[in-house]
């Protein structure tokens, strides 16, 4: 088992071959047995494999090709409708409005999407996160019909890879594993620890290609800027308020 952990490739090319439902409902089922908070499962996956769904979803996530490829989109949705309602009817009154809530059930969608991946690699399916997904969360909602309550976290494409990317670099564990409490990274350690991945060819590449002086410029200025970061937070955060979680916030 270690090694299919071990193994991850994110691919974002896919053949025409469907996924049988059996498969399917296997991987679906080996994602609800994942860890939650209380036992409450405040998450819902959305299936999408119907072509103008795709279409629709496709147009959301930037235009991804692999999301017309792929046979088969799961939305992964952090949702306190289905639990607010059985708490209703079972004269409990919910007190689930808030932040805290949102999170819950984000932190719960997100332990379901990883064990679907890891399940769907086990069966041979190649997987991508989209994480354009909370970035159009709000067209998402209209798209999917998401009642209140429900909030898109993330999107997981599924299908048989037409490509076989060789392994993603990871820092080492001295760069992300501390021992019993934080131990704060000085630049000689932060040296060390990227030093791996700058020296990489594909790097070297990337930084020609986007004419910056290294890679941590390509984050800030090229992939992930502040410009955008405060534009799609200000968005998500909007989406969360009008979702119905964001009532007791200060």
């Amino acid at each position: 088992m270690n090694d299919l952990f071990l193994s991850h490739k994110t691919i974002r090319k896919y053949n025409e071959q469907k996924i049988d439902k059996i498969t399917l409902d296997k991987i679906l089922n080996a994602g609800i047995r994942a860890s939650t908070t209380g036992n409450m499962q405040v998450y819902s996956i959305i299936v999408s494999t119907e072509k103008d769904i795709k279409q629709s979803l496709w147009e959301c996530h930037f235009k991804q090709n692999m999301v017309l490829q792929a046979p088969v989109i799961l939305t992964f949705c952090a949702d306190f409708n289905r639990f607010n309602k059985w708490c209703d009817y079972r004269k409990a009154n919910p007190g689930y409005d808030n932040f805290l809530s949102f999170y819950t059930a984000s932190i719960d969608a997100l332990l379901v999407a990883q064990n679907v991946a890891l399940a769907a690699e086990n069966e041979e399916l190649g997987i991508c996160y989209l994480g354009t997904t909370t970035y159009n969360a709000n067209k998402i909602i209209e798209i999917l019909k998401l009642p209140k309550y429900v909030v898109p976290v993330t999107t997981l494409v599924v299908g048989y890879p037409d490509e076989n990317p060789s392994l993603t670099d990871r820092l080492p564990l001295s760069g992300v594993v501390h021992y019993e409490q934080y131990h704060d990274y000085s630049e000689k350690l932060i040296n060390e620890i990227y030093s791996e991945k700058e020296s990489l060819s594909q790097t070297k590449d990337l930084i020609a290609q986007n004419q910056t002086e290294n890679l941590a410029q390509i984050f800030t200025q090229k992939r992930y800027t502040k410009k955008d970061n405060v534009l799609f937070s200000k968005a998500f955060l909007k989406v969360i308020e009008e979702q119905g979680f964001m009532n007791n916030a200060l």
